[in-house]
């Protein structure tokens, strides 16, 4: 045995950071021939075998150590040559295969390079696990990034999950740990076991995985996710020629696990909720879908929040194809698809990110800067390259794997505020004395600029709940870079608002007004989410005051007042449908309401229409960021609880007024101002019949009249049914 006793028990005490300077393939040091060296889990006999040139020696290796390890030296050669390694087990089978220690890093200096300071926007591609193929040999190359573990193995059922047989070799100063596993392939069951800075070994799940099993089960999954045959090219051409802020934006926001069910306790698939989701989508009219957080967490009631997989598809529902496959089947139906992303925190399991080496390696190691006081959660530490790198570049991969084209972006505030949620002494300033977390700064406008520049037409939206300025500006102007914003205020404002009773609104008129004072701050999305619809909030329908009629009638005008004001649109699904009770994960939409009466259909096709006439009217969404898209007709009758203004499209050929008559009176010979004489036809009149009101209306439409009203030439006499949203289109000629 040429192996000193301290290096064979650096390796059958898996304690050596670099064992491919033992294992593999190397020339004696007097130059006369070549010594291999092979650590195998259920071997008896191996021989090497030459796998290309045929004339090199073959040789037996002998067994050194019982659990595994085998040696032997050729005089025969004295430089090395590609080999097979000829394996018989202990029941007499045979397998052959490349020795996985006589190939080259997978990753250069350039890559490695690049990483540690934070600018490898294909991370992806190199770390966690890759199907490949090295010099015609397939199999699978896996790297993790952790600087002070002591040792790293990957793991599986391919080495009974034993971490002496496949140790990793640590690439220079990196923190980067890599080894090539031959005859590996897609489905095979993975983890890392990380030896960390405290010599204890742990196991980890891959943070750069892309498939993982399904909950309680934490290994991940070697995937190729390149392999789907994508078919919406003109819808990804079309989109990046397309002007977001000047192009209808009406959002289905969606929970995967309970719009339908298959049953109390399965869900439907991926591939199984395409063809109906699709179907609903489309004849519903919105015109994209925004999918809760479908990242892997293994913490189910989190909804998505609590990412333990951040490259990897839940696999609740299927594999990162059949995800593939649902967003294609959108796209060829011309709906957009964006997901919830959370760079904002994640969760502390031991298996995960949390403490990954045994130090704070993605988190801040005081708890002052590292720990989330509201979720229980840890912090990323945006300050730190290889993280930021994690985070930017996942960004990237979901726009380039999944073809998605929208990040809304999980608490933002959280990110932007050292001090968010935190008492007095319980946070650490940034340099200058302030509250503000200027790594996180940093990191969102780096995010922001790579996703729009990489991905023409994908659109960033953040959660942002303070009046933190500049959110939806580009960094250049002192920005963050976000195309838009969720109006949380707006929200706020118009469901506290909506839910008191009509006597007494006409104190409370400002709260609907109010929005508009700061509208132009900011490129606003106008959020009516599921965070409205849980924890004791009820639901839409459930906070609207008075008898089911004036309930309904309220939620309509709520609806068609969201839809009708500046700002995109944002709808959390049930919704559409008038759900009674709160959102439950874990169960189906009630879509047996649907049968119950008039009222709850009429909302579905009061929303079905809003959609329709809000694309097909640029009024509505051309101008929403423009200062003469929108003006107040007349905002100051609070006595009566009415509101109407205007929306217009940049050209003028797309006009309509908005009424709303906000108590159950019904008001006739209500005069309203009008910005054009001739006829104004009522458009949308929440209070037909159709859907579930009471009829009233103005008999298809007004003649302006040249009377003076509201600062207008022209005026006309409008009938306002109780409760109800009026939209009056002027038609020309």
């Amino acid at each position: 045995m040429i192996l000193t006793h301290a290096e064979l028990e650096s390796l059958v005490r898996a304690q050596h950071r670099h064992p491919h300077q033992l294992l593999g393939m190397h020339p004696l040091g007097d130059g006369t021939g070549v010594v291999v060296r092979a650590y195998l889990h259920n071997a008896g006999q191996v021989e090497v075998v030459p796998a290309l040139e045929k004339f090199r020696p073959r040789l037996k290796l002998e067994r050194v150590h019982e659990s595994g390890l085998f040696e032997g030296v050729t005089r025969e050669a004295n430089q090395v040559y590609a080999y097979d390694l000829l394996i018989t087990d202990y029941q007499g089978g045979s397998r052959r295969t490349r020795d996985g220690y006589s190939f080259l890093p997978t990753l250069g200096e350039t890559d490695l390079h690049l990483f540690n300071e934070g600018n490898d926007r294909r991370a992806y591609d190199k770390l966690g696990a890759q199907v490949r193929s090295i010099d015609g040999v397939a199999g699978v190359s896996f790297a993790v990034w952790a600087p002070n573990a002591q040792r790293v193995s990957v793991v599986g059922e391919f080495n009974n999950w034993d971490g002496r047989y496949h140790p990793m070799r640590l690439l220079g100063s990196s923190g980067v740990w890599e080894v090539f596993v031959p005859g590996l392939g897609e489905g095979t069951l993975y983890k890392f076991e990380v030896k960390n800075a405290l010599g204890n070994p742990v196991l980890k799940t891959d943070p750069y995985g892309f498939f993982f099993e399904s909950a309680p089960k934490t290994a991940s999954v070697v995937w190729n996710n390149r392999k789907f045959g994508w078919t919406d090219s003109a819808w990804i051409e079309q989109r990046a020629k397309r002007n977001p802020f000047r192009s209808p934006m009406s959002i289905y926001e969606v929970h995967l696990g309970s719009w339908r069910k298959k049953n109390s306790f399965e869900s439907l698939s991926y591939r199984e909720v395409a063809g109906p989701l699709v179907d609903y989508v489309r004849r519903m009219g919105f015109t994209h879908v925004e999918f809760l957080p479908v990242a892997e967490h293994a913490f189910y009631p989190s909804w998505g929040y609590q990412v333990t997989g951040f490259y990897g598809v839940t696999s609740r529902f299927g594999t990162p194809d059949d995800f593939q496959f649902l967003v294609d089947a959108l796209h060829q139906a011309d709906i957009g698809v964006f997901i919830d992303w959370v760079p904002a925190h994640f969760p502390r399991d031991d298996w995960a990110l949390a403490r990954f080496d045994g130090t704070a390696l993605y988190e801040h190691e005081d708890p002052r800067k590292g720990a989330h006081q509201d979720w229980g959660t840890l912090i990323f530490n945006y300050g730190r390259h290889e993280v930021r790198n994690f985070l930017v570049a996942n960004a990237l991969y979901w726009c380039e794997r999944f073809h998605l084209d929208g990040l809304r972006v999980d608490a933002v505030a959280s990110m932007l505020y050292l001090d968010y949620s935190r008492k007095p002494g319980e946070w650490i300033p940034n340099p200058f004395g302030g509250r503000e977390n200027l790594e996180a700064v940093e990191f969102l406008r780096h995010f922001n600029h790579l996703v729009h520049t990489e991905h023409p037409g994908v659109v960033t939206i953040a959660e942002e709940s303070t009046a933190w300025a500049l959110v939806t500006r580009p960094p250049y102007l002192g920005g963050l870079g976000f195309s838009f914003k969720w109006n949380m205020g707006w929200m706020h404002d118009t469901l506290g608002y909506f839910k008191r009773d009509p006597v007494f609104r006409k104190y409370h008129q400002n709260d609907l007004t109010f929005a508009m004072l700061y509208h132009h701050h900011e490129n606003f999305t106008l959020p009516l989410s599921h965070d409205e619809v849980v924890h004791g909030k009820s639901s839409l329908l459930g906070r609207m005051p008075g008898d089911d009629w004036q309930r309904f009638a309220n939620l309509r005008v709520l609806l068609g007042y969201q839809w009708t004001f500046p700002g995109r649109k944002l709808l959390f699904m049930g919704g559409e449908i008038g759900q009674s009770h709160e959102w439950n994960a874990n169960a189906e939409l009630d879509w047996w309401l649907l049968g119950e009466g008039p009222y709850h259909r009429g909302v579905q096709r009061f929303v079905e229409d809003l959609n329709t006439l809000y694309r097909s009217e640029p009024a509505l969404w051309e101008s929403d960021y423009e200062m003469d898209g929108f003006f107040w007709m007349d905002c100051s009758d609070h006595e009566h609880s009415v509101l109407s203004f205007v929306r217009q499209s940049a050209d003028r050929k797309s006009l309509l007024l908005v009424v709303l008559n906000l108590t159950p009176v019904l008001r006739l010979s209500y005069r309203i101002g009008l910005p054009e004489p001739g006829r104004w036809r009522e458009a949308l009149n929440s209070d037909s019949e159709v859907y579930g009101g009471s009829n009233k209306g103005n008999l298809g439409g007004v003649q302006a009249e040249e009377s003076r009203m509201h600062h207008q030439p022209w005026s006309a006499s409008l009938a306002l049914p109780p409760l109800s949203v009026l939209v009056f289109k002027h038609e020309k000629g």
